[in-house]
């Protein structure tokens, strides 16, 4: 059903229309916020390294009390 739909072609005439859509003016904003958006959710996928030592230091204060 979709193996057609990224072909070089169909990609252009995609961005021809967004062109429209937005305008020259507004497409580095538009990327800038998709790639911030693309990097915050990989970021929230990842297992956090800063938790770690701050779920330690919880822990240690219970077994401390």
């Amino acid at each position: 059903m979709f193996e057609g739909l990224f072909q070089p072609m169909h990609m252009l005439i995609i961005l021809f229309i967004v062109l429209l859509i937005f305008g020259p003016g507004k497409l580095p904003q538009i990327g800038s916020g998709l790639g911030k958006s693309i990097r915050e959710f990989k970021k929230a996928l990842s297992p956090d390294e800063e938790a770690k030592p701050i779920e330690s230091a919880k822990t240690a204060e219970k077994s401390e009390k």
